[in-house]
């Protein structure tokens, strides 16, 4: 019997309906979901899971390091754990633009507060006072304060000038922050992308209260050439990004879809966020993806070093 486990937090519907789905399509095949129970973990066990979806890690160090560890003994954990923890908004777009795909334009800034065990000698590599108008030049207003490593909406804030950007800024405290062109879109969309092969393409409006983000917007039918290029966009996001779990967002300008936002590895997937169709999606989608690694006799390694260091899976 192949195991899939599921990791979750306070979600409900999608880890449920996910694990639901799983058993009850592929369970005549020797598969079984079941969601993970844990205690301490000894460093010589046996995961004894194929495949492992992680919804909670980044909020749980302990759970971060299992995942690494049970990648490492041979399972395929979804999203990979290595890539995650190493991952920030500010080098996605790096990599964006490697991949062809249109970005606002961003900069890192320095921490407004010392982090915690440092003090001003740990700063002796930092300019000051910052040059703000050489970032404020080329970023430009509006633009958008985030932390580089945030979600779900933390800590973002419209700055329509210098006095905005000062105010939000001396609010971010210990927060490593970067400032993003604001791109004034004429259309919206949030795609998710499944197993770097499937997506599905949904208009948002950032704009309306949570609940009503998928429900108030366009209903015209998306232009050809721009679903296509967001189809390719977030494929290739993912596929350099490493992801097989993400949403990427989109702001269109002047016809020209850029990618706002797209580390979004435990992406929202709530049935009563969503709506019923895109639920759908992504449970059947994930379902199939989850199976496919499952049953696969030799899965590509998620973490090598300089080559030398593969997984024992147990099915080699």
């Amino acid at each position: 019997m192949k195991k899939i486990g599921v990791l979750r937090g306070m979600e409900t519907t999608f880890p449920d309906a996910l694990v639901h789905n799983i058993n009850k399509a592929f369970g005549s095949r020797e598969i079984k979901a079941e969601f993970i129970q844990l205690e301490a973990v000894n460093m010589d066990e046996d995961p004894g899971y194929e495949v492992i979806i992680d919804r909670i890690s980044h909020e749980v160090p302990f759970y971060r390091s299992y995942l690494k560890w049970a990648s490492l003994k041979g399972t395929y954990v979804i999203n990979n754990p290595f890539w995650w923890s190493a991952d920030d908004k500010f080098i996605d777009n790096i990599i964006a633009e490697q991949a062809g795909v249109a970005v606002p334009k961003t900069a890192i800034l320095p921490h407004n507060q010392h982090p915690p065990n440092t003090e001003s000698n740990s700063f002796r590599n930092l300019k000051f006072p910052v040059d703000w108008d050489k970032t404020f030049d080329y970023v430009g207003f509006p633009s958008f304060l985030k932390p580089f490593d945030g979600g779900g909406w933390r800590a973002v804030t419209k700055c329509r000038n210098k006095h905005e950007f000062f105010e939000a800024y001396n609010e971010s405290g210990i927060d490593c922050m970067m400032l993003q062109e604001g791109i004034e879109f004429e259309d919206y969309y949030r795609c998710y992308g499944i197993g770097q092969k499937y997506t599905q393409i949904m208009r948002y409006n950032p704009d309306a209260e949570p609940h009503r983000r998928y429900y108030d917007v366009s209903k015209d039918p998306i232009p050809k050439k721009l679903l296509k290029k967001m189809e390719r966009d977030v494929l290739a996001l993912c596929k350099a990004l490493g992801y097989d779990m993400n949403t990427v967002e989109f702001a269109i300008r002047d016809g020209i879809p850029y990618a706002i936002d797209f580390m979004n590895p435990a992406p929202d997937a709530d049935y009563y966020s969503v709506g019923v169709e895109n639920f759908e999606w992504i449970v059947k989608h994930m379902s199939e993806f989850a199976v496919e690694k499952a049953l696969e006799k030799k899965k590509k390694p998620q973490f090598t070093a300089n080559g030398a260091l593969e997984p024992n899976a147990k099915s080699k």
